[in-house]
């Protein structure tokens, strides 16, 4: 497979590796694991009711002088339905990515049921929601499998990276994701990881 290309962005890594993908996908005992701890719940707030303190807030990232805007968003299936660990879908993902071009997606890792992304502003002034929403509706409307919509809870979650905190180091943490759910013994054997684009981390 090919590097993904950007504008000034190229990554040496292809997006996603899925060698091996059609194999494990074959073995239905794995897709049963757990793979719904620490990925936040969807809950909707209703006018006039003040909202769990679980709902997500979405606040617009913080510019700071000098230092590199990089947000960590997770986005859930509805109802953590596991369908996203397709070959499939990753094209879906990728061909999304590259029309919603006004922020970049740096590292992620699709699992079953939610998908973890690095990603960082590129042009204009889009705000972080607008983008997700975006993505999310043409992977929805791209979506070969009629009875398995809605593909998406409506919300999601984010946080933007902090003095301090390295890109490399969260990045260590998230990929290790299959291997605490037990789909994996070593993070590089899960398929459905990568890099589109090299995101500069700088304090």
């Amino acid at each position: 497979m090919q590097p993904i290309r950007m504008e000034g962005h190229v990554s040496s890594r292809p997006m996603l590796k899925i060698r091996g993908a059609r194999d494990m996908i074959e073995n239905k005992d794995w897709i049963n694991t757990d793979a719904t701890k620490r990925v936040p719940p969807e809950t909707d707030a209703k006018p006039g009711v003040r909202p769990p303190r679980k709902t997500p807030v979405h606040f617009s990232p913080v510019e700071v002088f000098n230092r590199t805007i990089i947000v960590y968003v997770t986005v859930c299936t509805d109802k953590r339905n596991r369908i996203l660990h397709r070959p499939q879908v990753h094209e879906l993902l990728l061909d999304a990515w590259r029309k919603a071009d006004a922020w970049l997606v740096g590292k992620c890792i699709v699992m079953p049921d939610h998908i973890h992304v690095f990603c960082s502003p590129r042009q204009g002034d889009l705000p972080l929601t607008r983008w997700v929403q975006f993505w999310k509706s043409l992977v929805s409307r791209s979506w070969p499998w009629i009875d398995e919509q809605p593909v998406w809870q409506k919300s999601f979650w984010y946080t933007q990276l902090r003095r301090g905190e390295g890109y490399a180091s969260k990045w260590e943490y998230v990929s290790r994701n299959a291997v605490r759910k037990g789909l994996v013994e070593n993070p590089d054997d899960w398929p459905f990881q990568g890099e589109m684009n090299v995101l500069d981390w700088h304090e």
